[in-house]
């Protein structure tokens, strides 16, 4: 039997894509949300990085810019030593929904982990990205 390879949540917001997009790939927006801290050089290629207060962080490398509709990055599997070099792609889609925005993420990859990792890497993210989405929507409709 296979594992499950990805993760996908659709989220209605009541902003324009523009807004969302600035959310999702700017220093500001992330750090703002997704932790404490950001960088970002977007562009196909460009480093981003994530810090919290925590003191935990998560190093990404930019894949794909499709202004304003496709941002997508690949980072670190969770519960895996960080010198391995495996890693998941994350892509948000953010198509035109009304007067506001649906944003479609998908972080796939999982399939490649072994039994053990891949219940605490999926699980993880599973969860992880329903509270990071409500974070998101909460920064929008605040802002």
């Amino acid at each position: 039997m296979g594992f499950p390879d990805r993760i996908e949540r659709v989220v209605e917001l009541k902003q324009p894509r523009e807004k969302v997009w600035a959310a999702l790939t700017t220093a500001e927006g992330l750090g703002a949300w997704f932790g404490n801290k950001a960088t970002i050089d977007l562009r196909p290629g460009g480093a981003a990085t994530m810090a919290w207060d925590s003191g935990d962080t998560a190093s990404m490398r930019v894949e794909r810019v499709e202004e304003p509709e496709v941002f997508g990055f690949t980072w670190h599997i969770y519960g895996l030593p960080e010198a391995d070099p495996r890693r998941t792609y994350v892509e948000f889609t953010l198509k035109p929904a009304g007067a506001g925005t649906r944003l479609t993420v998908v972080e796939s990859g999982f399939s490649q982990l072994p039994d053990d990792a891949h219940r605490a890497a999926f699980d993880g993210n599973t969860d992880g990205w329903k509270n990071e989405l409500d974070e998101l929507i909460a920064y929008l409709d605040a802002a």
